[in-house]
């Protein structure tokens, strides 16, 4: 074999190699676009996710009655949050806590107060955000090698973005004659489908490659203990500013929705979406929603017996560094405004996993095509009728032709 032949045989080798990649990355790719309406597919699934109203003209409770109508159904139970889906057709989500120990999240109907049925621990949106995102490794000490495994695809993906605009001449000609040819066969729709594809898929690829290589810097700066957090540690309210009652026990509570009320009220513009009841006497009311800059929450403090707004975390308290980190996550998700901008991200993260599928079939065909015609070259030249041709014996075509003329 010529030294030509074993780098051509070597190249094909290594060619094959990579087809476990390209179908790492279309799994990654599949699985991210089922994680960014994973949500909406358990509402169509499990009808206690639903917030179904008993009438048109129904409005959703506040969260004293909610907490109310929690411990008119199980009077036994400890409500420790209770979170507000950002889009109005789901059903509130309360975790709470048992006697018994057991910590479930209930399904809570946000117009009647029923509690609809129980979350489960790992269901199919856990379950499809787990595999993209770490494919379900676990996290023993620190973020998962599967967690890094996924965050490195992010450099790849940003270097294919980069370099397929640098090899496709004048790209921006195909916003304005886009072309998808049906009946030239698969090879060249194929073809034209992930130019294409790619071309409307600028600005989601950057999206995707930009953030998810944030998710590898966030696990490389977390496994080093290493924050770029400025939100304050909260103290617990001291043991003499407790006030109890005549029998010594702390004294109630002031209701959630007059906490919140306090919190709106001096922070302009909040939009309180999640509460956390303080879990002792000791500690404060939590609450937290997104304000003006819908890619970030904003979350305060509040002391449970004065009302008094102890700490909070807000826009304006964030640094440039950290309101372009904080970011990442929702642009990557596309959990930030509701259905219509989560159906945006699934229609073309279905279009990323289609290029990631055209450039397999492309690839594989072609390396194929390569391999065969390597073997066929390599089969005639050790075949044994051609190692017993010696070198002077002219090339059977020639044979035929100087036979015809001697005709």
């Amino acid at each position: 074999m010529s030294k030509k032949s074993r780098s051509k045989i070597w190249f094909l080798v290594h060619s094959w190699l990579a087809l476990p990649i390209w179908f790492f990355v279309l799994i990654v790719c599949v699985t991210g676009t089922l994680a960014v309406v994973s949500q909406e597919i358990v509402w169509l699934a499990n009808p206690d996710v639903r917030a179904s109203k008993p009438s048109d003209d129904a409005q959703p409770l506040n969260y004293d009655q909610v907490v109310q109508a929690i411990h008119r159904a199980q009077p036994q139970t400890q409500v420790d949050t209770i979170v507000t889906p950002d889009e109005n057709h789901f059903a509130l989500s309360v975790s709470v806590s048992y006697p018994d120990g057991r910590s479930p999240t209930l399904y809570v109907n946000p117009y009647t107060g029923v509690i609809q049925g129980v979350s489960p621990e790992f269901d199919f949106k856990g379950f499809t955000r787990a595999l993209h995102g770490w494919w379900l490794v676990p996290f023993t000490n620190g973020y998962s090698w599967g967690w890094y495994l996924v965050a490195l695809l992010g450099l790849p993906m940003l270097a294919s973005l980069v370099t397929g605009l640098v090899v496709y001449k004048k790209f921006w000609k195909g916003f304005l004659k886009p072309t998808l040819r049906l009946r030239h066969g698969a090879r060249i729709f194929w073809g034209d489908f992930h130019r294409l594809s790619g071309i409307w898929s600028i600005w989601f690829i950057a999206v995707i490659s930009i953030t998810g290589t944030w998710f590898l810097i966030q696990a490389i700066l977390a496994d080093n203990q290493i924050s770029l957090s400025s939100e304050p540690i909260v103290p617990v309210i001291a043991r003499d500013q407790v006030p109890t009652t005549s029998d010594g026990q702390p004294a109630p509570m002031i209701g959630l929705d007059q906490a919140i009320g306090i919190a709106t009220s001096k922070i302009p513009g909040f939009d309180v979406s999640f509460v956390s009841l303080p879990s002792n006497a000791y500690s404060h009311l939590y609450v937290g929603g997104r304000g003006w800059y819908p890619l970030m929450y904003q979350t305060a403090n509040i002391n449970p017996y004065t009302g008094s707004l102890d700490t909070t975390h807000l826009l304006s308290d964030r640094s440039t560094l950290e309101f372009v980190t904080e970011s990442m996550r929702p642009l990557h998700t596309g959990d930030f405004g509701g259905i219509w901008v989560k159906l945006i991200w699934f229609f073309f993260g279905l279009l990323l996993s289609m290029m990631v599928l055209s450039g397999l079939l492309i690839w594989t065909k072609r390396t194929a095509l390569a391999t065969a015609n390597a073997l066929k070259r390599e089969k005639k030249t050790t075949s044994p009728r051609a190692a017993r041709q010696p070198a002077s014996t002219p090339a059977p075509a020639m044979s035929v032709d100087n036979t015809e003329g001697a005709r």
